[in-house]
């Protein structure tokens, strides 16, 4: 029996939708020579990460192995599966291996943040493989809502694993390669050892359509539309950025595109040679000296995001250009869990101004890049693994695409973040448990998620704030009364009088009956006076504040 193995490790991305990062290795137990497939981001939220920018994986593991990476491969541009290379490549300083429009996007990310290009190597799709250590890797194209989006087929000594990223059946994309059920048959027809497989939309019961089927229907409605129309989508579906352009471009409407990722997404397509035929686009400033009846925009801010222009614009203009009443906005997108209350915020604000909203509720407008659940099955049954890992999801997709393949007879596990499973043997099992967590890009600096940075600001959040400064003389005794500064906290509180002349009444009120001893101290001074201003501060609103004494001693 060999004394190597196979194994499968998910720091990101399994029980969660966002931050895909997953890591293969083979050798020796503890000795793996590794491969990362995917280094991705996902977003904060006011409640549980307040002022956070973005949201990475915790790849504490791999930096303390980073001598045995081979390589990181990208399987597609959204951001949720690249956006956090640039954020993580000091740390590992391992090479990048994408197909073209991917390394575009990577390039440019890496750009911002100082790190060489050449970091980034472009890799021509199947049947192109090439060897990192024990595995041979190559990028078998497949259907997702973004070009060039690669599966990862790795070769190992102990057999082929099909990685599938995210993926559709669409054999009619517009933009992108096509599903081609042959060649995938093809590739698996010797075997595959172990599936990792997109579970997104397990629970969506119909197969998925097409792009090609959205496009008559958005012509449709921009063509009946009058005054000026602006869609929204995802940034990275080009497909339906040119969808909508052309069915603009047929109404006779000239096209604008709003938003850096807009414009970026576009740029490098063209560059990449994987959209053609874009129609034209003119300028804001062009667009303000024309008929709104012929003008169509297109924006980022499909999720409600507060800085994009579909943000902007419904709280007033943006690049100089303003909706009226008779406008059309289109949201020719999906609101992904958590992002509805931005996205409603954006609708309401529109419908005051008169603006007709149409969203993709009747399912006309927009098609899921996700494969449903006839799809998941038909992928289980073209490449006919030995072993099935459900990936990209939440726990409960995770565990009901495994209960899918365990009907189908494929020995499945459900493996979420941490969980390093053993593929060698003909069952998949849990041999070992890494911690993960989560690392928080926070303005400038990158901070970890139980470092209590956010936990304060939370704190601070919920309870409000009071800095209480004291100076004591020579002889440890107070010089005046000590004063106080409150930030977020009702200025009165149940007593009627300022909040601040109670504190610091009731703080003065102690230090006049404090014994020598805690005066002498500072720790024991902190903490008596922190106490004070909890107390106090929950009696007169009902609020235990976040407290940080300042005492300075004359010497």
């Amino acid at each position: 029996m060999s004394s190597e193995r196979l194994i499968y490790l998910p720091l990101g991305g399994a029980g969660e939708i966002g931050m895909n990062a997953y890591v293969y290795g083979y050798g020796k137990p503890g000795k793996e020579r590794l491969i990362v497939v995917d280094l991705g981001v996902t977003f904060p939220d006011m409640d549980g990460s307040p002022g956070v920018d973005l949201i990475l994986p915790d790849v504490s593991w791999l930096e303390e192995r980073r001598d045995r990476i081979e390589a990181v491969f990208v399987t597609h541009a959204h951001e949720d599966h690249v956006g956090a290379i640039s954020h993580t490549f000091g740390r590992l300083q391992a090479p990048i291996y994408a197909r073209a429009f991917t390394a575009n996007i990577a390039r440019r990310k890496m750009s911002e943040y100082g790190h060489p290009h050449e970091s980034v190597t472009v890799m021509g799709a199947w049947p192109e493989q090439r060897d990192f250590g024990p595995f041979k890797v190559g990028f078998l194209p497949i259907a997702h809502s973004i070009p060039e989006s690669g599966a990862m087929i790795i070769d190992t000594p102990a057999g082929r694993i099909v990685h599938t990223g995210d993926f559709k059946l669409d054999e009619t994309p517009i933009v992108g390669e096509a599903f081609d059920p042959e060649l995938w048959a093809d590739v698996c027809k010797d075997g595959v050892k172990a599936l990792v497989c997109d579970s997104t939309n397990v629970f969506s019961p119909n197969a998925g359509q097409s792009e090609i089927t959205v496009g008559p229907e958005i012509e449709k409605m921009v063509s009946a539309a009058s005054g000026m129309v602006v869609a929204t989508t995802f940034a990275s579906n080009v497909a339906r950025v040119k969808t909508l352009a052309q069915a603009g471009e047929r109404a006779g409407r000239s096209i604008v595109l709003l938003g850096r990722a807009m414009r970026r997404m576009v740029e490098a397509s063209i560059e990449t040679g994987v959209l053609k035929d874009f129609p034209p686009v003119i300028s804001p400033e062009d667009a303000k000296s024309l008929p709104r009846e012929n003008v169509m925009l297109l924006v980022t801010g499909s999720q409600g995001e507060r800085r994009a222009a579909s943000a902007q614009l419904a709280r007033g203009k943006y690049m100089g250009l303003t909706m009226k009443e008779g406008d059309t906005f289109l949201f020719s997108s999906k609101t992904i869990p958590g992002n509805e209350k931005g996205v409603i915020q954006i609708m309401n604000a529109f419908s005051e101004k008169g603006v007709d909203v149409v969203d993709e509720s009747s399912g006309h407008y927009h098609v899921s890049g996700h494969a449903n659940r006839p799809d998941i099955e038909r992928m289980h049954d073209i490449v006919k693994p030995q072993i099935l890992i459900p990936m990209h999801g939440e726990h409960r997709h995770l565990r009901e695409h495994a209960k899918l393949g365990e009907a189908k007879g494929i020995a499945s596990i459900l493996a979420v973040n941490g969980m390093m499973i053993d593929l060698s043997g003909n069952k998949p099992k849990v041999v070992e448990y890494i911690e993960t967590g989560r690392t928080y890009l926070d303005g400038s600096v990158q901070i970890g998620a139980l470092d209590g940075v956010v936990r304060d600001r939370i704190r601070m959040a919920l309870n409000g704030h009071v800095v209480v400064t004291l100076i004591m003389d020579e002889d440890d005794e107070p010089l005046g009364d000590p004063w106080c500064e409150v930030m977020g906290l009702s200025k009165t509180g149940s007593s009627n009088a300022e909040l601040t002349e109670v504190l610091e009444a009731d703080l003065s009120q102690f230090l006049g009956r404090a014994n020598p001893k805690t005066l002498r101290d500072d720790a024991k001074l902190n903490e008596a006076l922190r106490k004070i201003v909890r107390q106090t501060g929950q009696n007169e609103v009902g609020k235990k504040p976040e407290v940080t004494v300042v005492v300075s001693r004359l010497s």
